[in-house]
């Protein structure tokens, strides 16, 4: 692969949790591996009163604590020359004239040709400053000789739809949409960015995946970590359908069911997407009650209940768990349930797409002695052991018996450990090389952004105003609340655990 061309990286934030747990490893992996040449160079910019060098041996420290390969002394000796420290308030515009002369300097120090790359790691709130500043100081147009000059934003992009237009009005009026970089970290996820392969690169699934042939859809991001890192304030103001349903799994949604673009790395894969997701029916009012849940982790054994967590009302109501039953409303998937569920403090960390597929009509393998048999189904492992299972049903070994034929489920696997022999990218990295090169098609434009609002805030204006679906308890360390098994309206369907 050839390496992204130069730029200069600007990291706010970069005294943040984020930039030492994410984003130094990624940049550090991608340099070792030839990724990115020696004529990128990074500058951090933050409010703390720090030098060059106190900067570096900060991200070093983080680098050989977070990143997945062990740190390249002399790799990073060579990179860790290249990086560099400003200091700058996200609301204090006089100061990024100051922060302008900074970056042509250290541009013109390392030869980064003029384009440039900011990256927004800090509070959501300082994202329309950052962004009207830049503009002010005319840092939203690349320096001379160069051709990109693009805005990275974390999520959360708003607290719901009204907020989400307003921050991509005021985003806009400084960048164009086309400079504009929304992460979603779990777009970057090898699995994930498989999903498109596995779909449209194989004859024998992409004719399956349709109403004629898949019953229902589950999507699964279970997490066991509660409020470390002491995230109990933030999760009060999004909870768990905000956080995890409004971006990921609506994202992952999209990819498993969106239709066939012409090319995979065009902008017709963000204009399918945006068309599924505006084709999900709304789950408002009445519905509400019946098609999701909303559930918070009590206390257990030696775990603390998400109220006793720091930061967080001892009579809170946020929900660390939340799961949805929804319709797309397209002729492929009519009828076809999805169900999305997430939650925080469950049995172990997973995330994992299944599709559920049809079972075969009546016939010679119908009878009641058939005991143990399944349906199809596809498995697309995000977390943990990334990769693809088939399950289908098998013969037992062994002469047939006068009036039981034995089948058992037997499981076709695809792991990404075991096929290939270097260990997988990062998201980060992933994300971090596409945006360098100004490649989009990962990242999340502004109108995926505000359809995944409009499905989502009559849901959250339900639960707030309404309080219907009542929020119920689960306990720490178990698959979350009894109640989430009623979505499937049916005794004998549970969701699917690894």
């Amino acid at each position: 692969m050839k390496p992204a061309p130069p730029c200069l990286f600007v990291l706010f934030g970069a005294t943040g949790d984020l930039a030492a747990r994410k984003i130094a490893p990624a940049l550090h992996n991608i340099a070792r591996q030839g990724m990115i040449t020696d004529r990128t160079a990074v500058l951090g910019v933050a409010r703390r009163q720090l030098s060059d060098e106190q900067f570096r041996r900060q991200m070093r420290d983080a680098i050989a604590e977070h990143s997945r390969t062990p740190i390249d002394e002399r790799a990073w000796s060579d990179f860790a020359a290249r990086w560099h420290y400003a200091i700058t308030e996200a609301d204090e515009p006089q100061q990024f004239k100051a922060l302008k002369e900074r970056i042509e300097q250290v541009s013109a120090m390392h030869g980064c040709g003029g384009n440039r790359l900011f990256y927004l790691a800090t509070k959501p709130q300082t994202f329309g400053d950052i962004a009207a500043n830049l503009g002010a100081a005319g840092l939203n147009q690349p320096g001379e000789g160069g051709v990109l000059a693009g805005l990275v934003v974390e999520k959360p992009f708003g607290q719901d739809l009204a907020s989400a237009r307003k921050l991509n009005s005021t985003v806009r009026e400084h960048f164009k949409e086309s400079q504009i970089f929304r992460i979603d970290h779990y777009l970057g996820k090898e699995t994930v960015q498989n999903l498109l392969v596995l779909r449209f690169a194989n004859a024998i699934f992409e004719p399956l995946l349709n109403n004629g042939y898949v019953e229902q859809v589950e999507i699964t991001t279970a997490e066991t970590v509660g409020m470390e890192g002491r995230r109990g304030a933030y999760y009060e103001k999004a909870g768990a359908l905000r956080d995890m349903i409004q971006n990921h799994m609506l994202q992952l949604l999209a990819l498993v069911a969106m239709e066939v673009p012409s090319c995979v790395l065009c902008e017709e894969v963000r204009d399918r997407k945006v068309e599924l997701l505006r084709s999900i029916l709304p789950v408002a009012g009445r519905d509400v009650a019946a098609q999701t849940v909303r559930g918070q982790y009590a206390a257990a054994g030696s775990m603390c209940g998400y109220r006793q967590e720091e930061g967080v009302g001892p009579d809170s109501q946020v929900e660390t768990y939340a799961a949805v039953r929804l319709l797309v409303d397209t002729p492929r998937w009519s009828g076809v349930p999805f169900y999305l569920r997430t939650g925080k403090r469950l049995a172990a960390k997973a995330s994992h797409i299944i599709v559920v597929f049809r079972r075969e009509a009546p016939g010679a393998f119908s009878e009641p002695l058939c005991d143990v048999r399944s349906p199809n189904r596809l498995a697309i492992r995000i977390y943990p052991d990334e990769g693809i299972s088939l399950v289908m049903d098998a013969k037992v070994p062994g002469v047939w018996q006068s009036r039981a034929k034995l089948l058992r489920p037997v499981k076709m696997d695809f792991s990404y450990g075991c096929t290939f022999e270097s260990a997988s990218p990062e998201a980060y990295e992933h994300l971090l090389l596409d945006a360098m090169s100004g490649q989009a098609m990962m990242f999340i434009r502004d109108d995926e952004v505000e359809a995944a609002w409009k499905f989502i805030d009559p849901i959250k204006s339900s639960w707030e105003e309404a309080g219907l679906p009542k929020l119920v308890m689960y306990p720490s360390g178990s698959w979350g609340p009894e109640e989430a098994d009623r979505l499937f309206g049916d005794a004998y369907k549970h969701w699917h655990v690894p």
